[in-house]
């Protein structure tokens, strides 16, 4: 253990935010939405591998990755911090969780409010929390505004110059006539003009009646357009001075519960043309990560393996496995291994390091009160301590806040006070033919940001 604690070294304090960010979350029961670089543990070569891709994003090509692993290998966790190191590399993000009513492909409404959902959650550098949808499209208007003056241009005439590179893209005209309106209010001071081109960017519209009353164009975001304004929307970032579009969905397992077999291959064909566009340089700018478990990936009757075009492009290198210690980074798959009993004492360190502050003369807990803590809970629950460790992270920091509110108090006693069971794996509720399905019993639906602790995930 000690070789671990000497590797994890700290410089500098941590910022009260971040340090009630991260704690808050994970005592709350959620993966916290900043400073997740203070609490990675493992995982350097993966995480390089996916920087190689947002540079290859930012640099003008594309890339698709499915990001897989069992239940507490650390998928969600580790699309949260790829996510912060995009919104680093000044790209733009967007996020979501497939669910029942969210999907890919559908004739119901459910891409459409799979889109919507995204735009809720799109996120930049200065707005990391999300809702940066309008920020984005006023940062296009203004770097326009700034060309016009310098070349004593209308200011109309430069934006449409500059989205005229739309119009060889699906549905990129009333795109570039909705961007064109949303100048239009910020030129005459028209704030409904602006809220309308803006609820049009974000799916809002459920008819074309109601677009073309609004906004006078034609056609809407619907199930039918949703990949396509993703490439717009990953163009059009660019002209707004970003370096590209990633896009992040997790829970894709939730395809792979669809019973209709009709419904489910029109979900794979959508992602055989994202895969394709991927790998021909079609897409430009437009990365996509997705988040699945092995049976998503590999199981031959209902995961992707099962439609015969999406294994040919996924099958993974055969001279790279778990058994040979040989790995291989560059393919599409992505497979995380579940933690080992080195990287949660790592984890510990940092938990300890992140509710000090960052000082180590804060510290509440010596080294062997770590060792003496994962100790106790391989006792009551054996390996699932460190492999799965949603309630172990939480009962740490239920430690340290007693400890912190109580200078008197010695760990050793509170120690042997605590009492832990294993978490349990949570069944993804089953998607019929209608898309539409009951959660299962006890549970409640999932949320719309994958932010349960019961998928924290490292």
């Amino acid at each position: 253990m000690s070789e671990a604690h000497h590797r994890t070294t700290h410089r500098g304090a941590i910022r009260p935010r971040e340090r009630d960010a991260v704690v808050q979350s994970l005592r709350a029961g959620m993966v916290p939405r900043r400073g997740q670089h203070l609490i990675q543990v493992g995982r350097v070569e993966e995480i390089k591998a996916l920087i190689d891709d947002i540079n290859r994003i930012a640099g003008g090509g594309a890339g698709s990755r499915f990001v897989i692993g069992r239940y507490g290998s650390g998928k969600t966790f580790f699309l949260h911090l790829v996510r912060s190191i995009a919104l680093e590399k000044r790209l733009v993000t967007v996020h979501a969780d497939l669910s029942p009513d969210r999907r890919l492909q559908s004739t119901g409404g459910q891409a459409r409010s799979l889109y919507a959902e995204l735009m809720t959650n799109m996120a930049t550098r200065a707005k990391p929390e999300g809702g940066a949808l309008a920020s984005v499209v006023e940062r296009f208007v203004s770097q326009a505004l700034t060309q016009a003056r310098d070349e004593g241009v209308d200011v109309e005439q430069v934006i449409r110059s500059r989205l005229d590179q739309l119009g060889e893209l699906t549905g990129g005209y009333d795109f570039a006539e909705v961007v064109a309106a949303y100048w239009r209010g910020h030129d005459t001071g028209d704030e409904q003009l602006k809220s309308n081109a803006v609820r049009w960017l974000r799916a809002g519209y459920g008819t074309r009646t109601e677009a073309r009353q609004a906004l006078g164009v034609r056609t809407i975001i619907d199930d039918a357009s949703f990949y396509d304004h993703l490439k717009l929307l990953a163009r059009f970032v660019t002209m707004a001075g970003f370096g590209g579009l990633l896009v992040c969905l997790d829970e894709m397992v939730n395809l792979y519960k669809i019973t209709h077999t009709q419904s489910r291959n029109a979900n794979y064909e959508q992602i055989l043309r994202i895969l394709n566009d991927s790998f021909q340089g079609t897409a430009t700018h437009l990365g996509f990560l997705f988040g699945g478990t092995p049976e998503f990936l590999t199981d031959p009757r209902r995961g992707l393996y099962s439609y015969t075009a999406l294994q040919s492009r996924l099958e993974e290198n055969a001279y790279a496995d778990a058994d040979s210690g040989l790995v291989d980074h560059s393919g599409p798959v992505l497979r995380l291994e579940n933690l080992s009993q080195e990287d949660f004492y790592v984890l510990l360190t940092k938990l300890r390091h992140v509710h000090a502050y960052g000082d180590p003369e804060r510290y509440l807990l010596p080294d062997e009160a770590l060792t003496a803590f994962m100790d106790h809970c391989a006792q009551r629950i054996g390996e699932a301590y460190f492999r799965t460790p949603r309630t172990t992270i939480k009962k740490f920091l239920d430690l340290l806040a007693v400890l912190e509110q109580n200078p008197g108090a010695d760990w050793r006693t509170l120690l042997g006070r605590l009492d832990i069971a294993p978490e349990t794996a949570p069944e993804p509720y089953d998607s019929g033919d209608g898309g539409e399905a009951a959660p299962s019993p006890g549970r409640s639906p999932r949320g719309s940001g994958g932010d349960d602790l019961v998928d924290f995930r490292l």
